[in-house]
């Protein structure tokens, strides 16, 4: 985990690009819009929400392929600790670099949106759960696609109808703090979601990484 986390750092873009994409979608909505806070507090959830998938879905493509490249893939395969849990320290670290990132740059954009604190706060923890999954979601699809060139296209269409369910009722729970509503049920959908996704991925990313290498 700790070697992908010091790779990315080698490769600024895989850092910075899903950053700079996040910021400037949700930035350039108010100036396509009314300007009004009211109305942008209406638009915020659903506009930080959808650029924060769509950021995810950038570096998914380097989750396995520069392994593949360089023969690192072969090395975890020969390791005598369990594969799931090598695959899983892989997601971790992919998360780290990708999603934890966008979860700390949230409260900035949503206090230009207008929001107030206890709606940020809702907002940073169901990016946290969302993004988590978005992740574990990502290392199914890229293992499944580890052979294929050029595969950023067919993994964003393998994830995108998994994650919508994370889309919407992330943004419904944000919009429901948003009016002082409970949002109790859309947080323990998104912790249900991480735990059954947290349960299944990491022995399907191994499995379909064995199946891709042989």
């Amino acid at each position: 985990m700790i070697r992908d986390i010091l790779l990315t750092y080698k490769r600024p873009g895989d850092l910075l690009n899903p950053i700079f994409f996040f910021v400037m979608v949700s930035t350039l909505f108010p100036l396509a819009l009314d300007p009004s806070p009211e109305k942008l507090a209406s638009i915020a959830s659903g506009v930080i929400w959808v650029a924060a998938l769509l950021s995810s879905l950038l570096p998914i493509n380097s989750l396995f392929l520069n392994d593949l490249e360089d023969g690192s893939l072969d090395q975890l395969l020969l390791s005598p600790q369990p594969l799931p849990l090598l695959m899983l320290g892989k997601t971790l670290a992919h998360w780290l670099v990708s999603g934890f990132p966008l979860t700390l740059i949230c409260p900035i954009i949503a206090i230009t949106y207008n929001l107030e604190i206890n709606t940020i706060s809702i907002m940073v923890l169901t990016l946290i759960m969302g993004t988590m999954s978005l992740s574990l979601l990502s290392s199914v699809a890229s293992a499944i696609t580890i052979g294929l060139k050029r595969n950023n296209i067919l993994v964003s269409l393998l994830i995108l109808p998994l994650a919508m369910p994370i889309l919407i009722f992330g943004s419904q729970t944000v919009s429901l703090a948003q009016t002082n509503n409970p949002t109790t049920a859309g947080l323990y959908f998104l912790m249900a979601y991480l735990i059954i996704t947290l349960s299944f991925a990491p022995f399907a990313t191994a499995s379909a990484v064995k199946i891709g290498n042989e």
